[in-house]
């Protein structure tokens, strides 16, 4: 490979690398590790290595895709498609040549370790107050001496039987209203759609006879990496099934200032966003409703939470006004809007859209279903409670106040930009520890409870592999190496000879350290470069400092309690991320886990109206600081570089662990001042 050659970018892995022009994209894929399935050995026949081709400028990616990157469309492509059906813009990997700079997705259902949603349901107990409601009637049937028409006489029939005084119709259900009448011999049940108390009921929905089998919502998290939904029951708040994708977004920027910059650069950007999300939401939605059984037609209201430029793209909406200050949104008002109108095609036309009020700025809506979720306005002490994603939301408050901002931590966090980084799959490294004398590294990975040093582990994960290593498993990496002496303060990876390990190796002018090595096998080296130290140190900066500039504002140097939300809350180990220095200093206790807080709220708005007004309450008493324009924001980020931290000092992390005092930069030794005292495992 040369400079001049082609650079390929794959998506949502963010590898890349140059290959000569006429290389097919699945030879690319293998040669860079990315997971790309087949099964034919690319002939064509299987289908399994779909890819989509990206055109137009990627600034985050340093590319632009010209047309004619790709090889034409050949016999083969069509041949497939004529017999299978090829999805619009899809390619076959194995058919595909790469003739110029080009940016590729790969698409779940090409992967082969498919995600694992770590955004499950958690258990919560809701007042039932559904939007949606249930009403079996029976209709008088049509005369010639009283000519009203149907929907007059489901209205007088609802008033008798209901003492409902008045109601109005979806115009996707008055098109078949006297199909379905006429079917159920005068007896339907229909489904009233009430926002508020007090609001004229609309029919959203209308069945023949009497309908047992209950109404269904969706809660969905949208968010800048994973689209999380939720199949909820609108009689018990039970959550019937959850399921997730990756949002397909990602192919045009990993964090949301490159999705913003490439609306601006590319004429259609913004709607071929917009165009991308809904298709993904509707396969999420059907794949959903099948997995539980549950028919289609009965998901009538669907909830969503998402960040502002998410909330915008959504909506269809261009996101340019959110890329430069002051930041403004359309709207900061909930919306509610029905399928049809939104564009989803997989729900039913009058199905109606509730999406959470944004904050502001870059403080959307899934920051105030966390405010909803965890009420941060009613706790006696002080929380900080972080949304740990790609882009971070930080809410700090107790009953006399509570301020929120957002902070850009970027994809490191999961995975991304990570040299061996991957999704949260089977077989990816997710928990690791290192030994402070040996230096010798243990690891669990995604689909396997045993630890890699216990008897079982190596055949229980013979089929999956070790493929790689996801956000939890990084920033558990990083933390220990700083632990075991084989980092500095300062984030430098030490050599052998300075750390006393042969797994420190030596990679250009730097160096790295080596947690497993199949290649002998044909299997993927795990490392962790400098290069991923430094795009931890980024990402953890970047929240540390927007959790420092809320207690600035508060005027206090600690907090009460930290609670962890997002697809990370339950995962990341309290202990390695304040070694890492993500968030502020708190006894060990005072750290907890919320679980997918956003999506818990978006069940709550989903399962109940109060909560609906309630949300919409919280965000007006919300203080918003906007990190962008605080001039301490850099001082904090910078300081908060170092691992744990440049100046704040960590007293109760010093209760628990004897960091070493090592020196990477300066000719040190590699010695480590000191042994831990004791550590959690």
């Amino acid at each position: 490979m040369s400079e001049t050659d082609p650079l390929v970018v794959f998506t949502p892995s963010g590898k890349r690398g140059r290959f000569p022009a006429g290389t097919p994209v699945l030879q690319a894929a293998r040669q860079l590790g990315v997971d790309l399935d087949s099964v034919c050995g690319g002939r064509g026949i299987c289908s399994k290595c779909q890819i989509t081709p990206s055109y137009g400028d990627f600034p985050k990616h340093g590319v632009t895709v010209r047309d004619g990157a790709l090889t034409e469309w050949n016999a083969v492509e069509q041949r497939y498609k004529d017999k299978r059906g090829l999805k619009e813009g899809r390619r076959l990997g194995c058919q595909a040549r790469i003739e110029g700079d080009v940016v590729i997705d790969v698409p779940p259902e090409s992967q082969v370790h498919r995600q694992v949603v770590r955004k499950a349901a958690d258990a919560r107990a809701v007042a039932m107050d559904p939007a949606t409601r249930l009403h079996f009637i029976e209709v008088d049937e049509p005369d010639m001496h009283e000519p009203t028409g149907d929907l007059e006489r489901i209205g007088r029939a609802l008033k008798a039987q209901w003492d409902i005084a008045r109601v109005t119709v979806a115009m996707p259900v008055l098109r078949g209203l006297q199909t379905v009448l006429r079917k159920g011999n005068w007896q339907v049940t229909v489904a009233l759609h009430t926002p508020r108390e007090g609001a004229v009921p609309q029919i959203t929905a209308i069945w023949p006879g009497l309908r047992e089998g209950g109404l269904h919502g969706l809660a969905i998290d949208l968010g800048s990496t994973t689209i999380a939904a939720h199949l909820t029951s609108l009689e018990t708040g039970a959550v019937i099934a959850s399921s997730g994708v990756m949002n397909p977004q990602i192919r045009f920027g990993e964090d949301l200032m490159s999705r913003v910059s490439y609306a601006m650069m590319n004429p259609s950007g913004a709607v071929d966003m917009t165009a991308a999300v809904l298709e993904a939401i509707d396969g999420l939605a059907t794949a959903i409703a099948a997995e539980a059984g549950v028919e289609r037609e009965t998901i009538v209201e669907t909830v969503f939470v998402c960040n502002p430029v998410m909330h915008h793209l959504l909506l269809g909406i261009d996101p340019v006004e959110l890329g430069q200050a002051p930041f403004a949104l359309a709207t900061s008002d909930p919306v509610t809007l029905d399928a049809a109108t939104l564009g989803l095609k997989a729900l039913p036309a009058s199905a109606q859209i509730y999406i959470l009020p944004c904050i502001a700025g870059h403080v959307g809506a899934d920051a105030a279903a966390v405010a909803l979720s965890e009420q941060p306005g009613q706790s006696d002490d002080l929380a900080l409670i972080v949304d740990v994603g790609t882009n971070a939301e930080i809410l700090l408050g107790d009953k006399t106040r509570v301020l929120a901002c957002s902070s850009p931590t970027g994809p490191a966090f999961e995975g991304a930009q990570i040299s061996s980084g991957q999704r949260a799959a089977p077989g990816a490294i997710e928990a690791i520890r290192i030994d402070p004398v040996t230096k010798e590294p243990r690891f669990k990975v995604i689909g396997c409870d045993k630890w890699s040093d216990e008897e079982g582990f190596w055949q229980e994960t013979a089929q999956s592999g070790i493929t790689g290593i996801c956000g939890s498993g990084i920033i558990e990496a990083v933390a220990e190496m700083r632990m075991a002496g084989l980092l500095d303060p300062s984030g430098l990876v030490g050599s052998a000879a300075a750390t006393g390990t042969d797994r420190c190796i030596p990679e250009g002018r730097t160096h790295a350290y080596l947690i497993h090595d199949a290649s002998a096998a044909g299997g993927p080296r795990i490392t962790v470069t400098q290069g991923d130290i430094r795009a931890i140190q980024l990402a953890k900066s970047a929240l540390y400092a927007g959790a420092r500039l809320l207690m600035d504002e508060r005027g206090v140097d600690k907090v009460d309690r930290v609670v962890l939300a997002g697809a990370f809350g339950a995962h990341i180990s309290p202990l390695h991320a304040m070694v890492l220095g993500m968030i502020p200093d708190v006894p060990l206790d005072k750290v907890t886990s919320a679980g997918n807080a956003a999506g818990t709220g978006a069940r709550i708005a989903l399962c109940s109206r109060e909560a609906r007004a309630d949300v919409e309450r919280i965000v007006r008493q919300i203080t918003k600081v906007e990190t962008a324009i605080e001039p301490r924001f850099q001082e904090h980020f910078v300081n908060a570089n170092a691992i744990p931290h440049a100046t704040d000092p960590f007293p109760e992390l010093a209760k628990l662990v004897t960091l070493p005092h090592v020196g990477f930069n300066t000719g040190g030794s590699g010695d480590d001042g000191g042994r831990r005292r004791r550590r959690r495992g």
